[in-house]
């Protein structure tokens, strides 16, 4: 009996001249990569196991979930990387680089009938030229690092033959969403799943790169497009020697196939919260959005930008409405910029980002906010995986005709004037005021433990840190408190309601960030006593009605940690419940009284 493209592939990178699904067999491989996300936990694995690397000419980073650098986690995470990367000889391509898979076949680390894997879930793009490729989890790719190989059961294998012709206006992307349409999540789960027919022949390898980012969101291990003469030719020259494709016998077996009319197939949109929840777009039509994105490993090569850049040419995006585009690689920006595509996109009011996976990682450009309706090419639109909005997702094409229309459209139906947000639309909205205390005479003197923080010059980042800066609700704050200051990393922890934090010179210095006073508040600290205050920072706290008290010296209490002292906020006096001995401090200005009684200085 024949074998399939996939059962070939499989035993051509194994010690067995065949295979059959459900077999497992180590699989060599040709290509093994770790991205910043997920790869200090591949150097964490080797380490902790003693562990070297097996072939470094063949093992690489990609960092491209956070190119921007601007996530403190994935900066450490990719230095750490880095530094491994050094001591070993591996080669790293870094934050300016663009989308690891896309790379790894544009510069032929992969090339038809080869194997590659990542811990890239989209690993299987690799299909869009014929080769294997698998997303695996960070102990995995240690271990193929550890090994050159790894285990791997074969999967049944299923054939889609298309007929017909593919309309003008149907996009790659309006392919996949029709495949999702007709097949859901589930259906080729855990097959190897090949196409073929005229119109699959004709696709060009970024259409085919689309389609194949996508199996995933089918269930499928793999899409595997046969590679025609312009797929050879490009990955021989990317390669620099002859490559040949790896095709499926004749007789080949498949546990699953199916017959599908492309001619049928209209432009889908796949609504917030499942791909495989497609359906025509004319059914989701003048719905309002607030946001569009371009970009991630589905659509960011440039024929995806030069669609929208036919469409966005001349014209200006909504009122009121954001753009985002970011490129696949960098290779891609640069041949945008060269062919005028950037000025177009700039012109048109979009912003550009540095190439990358972009909000479809939640690391870069593109996330969204609550209450936010966007429309975007990506892969995903899970809840939260592109922000915390309502994500739809759609063609290049149908998302620049969206965002210069204001609404979902497509492009043979962009509007002469667009939509614009009404005011008052939303007036049924809440506006949740921050400080909700009530106007009442509060206790003008306080006792509790003693924090005592002998440092001068704390400031706000080690109070509350800047990678917490997008956190609103206060309740939420306190956990934070003091954790990027040495040695009192576990404050947060160990604090509880009624302690009093008594440090030295300017603390609070540093940002104007309001947070870093209400942290306290949200654990219960009843006061912060300091020899003097950061500017800021002594506003931001008497506003906050966070009762603050400075001193000129608090010898005579002989203060250790977890003594317990009285603060009196009318007459500055300070108590010490070990010695009973009191200092002079500086009373509560009568500004800074009316506030703390109102609550706030909104009150």
């Amino acid at each position: 009996m024949g074998k399939t493209i996939i059962e070939k592939i499989i035993a051509n990178h194994s010690d067995r001249n065949e295979v059959k699904p459900n077999d497992i067999v180590d699989i060599t491989i040709d290509a093994r990569v770790a991205r910043d996300f997920g790869g200090a936990n591949v150097v964490k694995n080797l380490i902790d196991n003693n562990l070297e690397v097996h072939d470094p000419s063949k093992t690489f980073f990609t960092f491209d979930c956070n190119p921007t650098g601007s996530d403190q986690k994935y900066a450490v995470n990719q230095h750490k990387c880095r530094l491994f990367a050094r001591e070993r000889g591996i080669t790293v391509h870094d934050i300016n680089e663009g989308i690891g898979t896309h790379l790894a076949i544009d510069r032929g680390f992969v090339y038809p009938g080869s194997t590659f894997i990542s811990t890239d879930s989209h690993a299987n793009i690799m299909g869009a030229v014929g080769a294997f490729g698998q997303g695996m989890g960070d102990q995995d790719i240690a271990a193929a690092w550890a090994n050159g190989s790894v285990w791997f059961k074969v999967p049944k294998s299923a054939k889609l033959i298309f007929k017909g012709a593919k309309p003008s206006n149907i996009s790659a992307k309006d392919v996949v969403l029709n495949l999702l349409a007709k097949y859901g999540a589930n259906t080729l789960l855990g097959y190897s799943v090949e196409l073929y027919g005229e119109a699959i022949e004709k696709l060009s390898i970024d259409e085919r790169i689309t389609i194949a980012s996508m199996g995933t969101e089918m269930g499928a291990i793999i899409i595997m497009i046969p590679p025609n003469k312009e797929i050879l030719d490009y990955c021989s020259k990317a390669t620099g020697r002859n490559i040949e494709a790896v095709i499926a016998d004749t007789d080949a077996h498949y546990d699953f196939e199916d017959s599908i009319d492309i001619s049928e197939f209209v432009p889908m949109i796949a609504r917030p919260g499942k791909p495989h929840d497609s359906v025509n777009i004319q059914t989701q039509n003048k719905t309002k959005i607030d946001s569009a994105f371009i970009g991630s490993c589905t659509n960011g090569r440039i024929e995806d930008l030069r669609i929208a850049g036919g469409i966005l040419r001349n014209r200006k995006v909504a009122p009121g409405v954001v753009l985002k585009i970011v490129p696949s690689t960098d290779e891609v920006w640069q041949q945008a910029l060269n062919e005028g595509l950037i000025q177009i996109f700039k012109s048109a009011g979009a912003l550009v980002s540095n190439a990358g996976c972009a909000g479809c990682a939640a690391g870069q450009v593109g996330q969204n906010g609550p209450g936010e309706i966007t429309i975007s090419t990506g892969n995903r639109n899970f809840p939260g995986k592109q922000g915390k909005g309502d994500v739809f997702l759609a063609s290049p094409a149908v998302v620049a005709a969206s965002a210069v229309a204001g609404y979902i459209t497509t492009p043979d139906a962009i509007p002469d004037k667009p939509a614009e947000f009404v005011s008052g639309t939303r007036k049924n909205e809440k506006i949740q005021n921050r400080n909700t205390e009530k106007e009442e005479k509060k206790p003008i003197e306080v006792t509790g433990r003693v924090w005592y923080i002998k440092e001068d010059n704390i400031d706000t980042d080690m109070i509350f840190h800047n990678r917490y800066l997008a956190i609103t609700d206060i309740n939420e704050m306190g956990q934070y408190a003091l954790d990027n200051l040495a040695g009192y990393e576990n404050f947060a922890k160990e604090a509880k309601p009624g302690d009093i934090i008594v440090t030295q010179k300017n603390f609070g210095a540093g940002s104007s960030r309001q947070q870093a006073v209400d942290c306290f508040k949200a654990l219960g600290i009843t006061c912060i006593v300091a020899e003097s205050f950061g500017a800021i920072y002594e506003r931001n706290a008497i506003n906050a009605a966070m009762p603050i008290i400075t001193y000129n010296d608090l010898t005579a209490l002989d203060l250790k940690q977890g003594d317990t002292i009285t603060v009196n906020f009318e007459t500055g006096k300070i108590t010490s419940h070990k010695n009973n001995k009191s200092v002079p401090a500086n009373p509560f200005s009568q500004v800074q009284m009316d506030i703390y009684h109102k609550g706030s200085i909104f009150n």
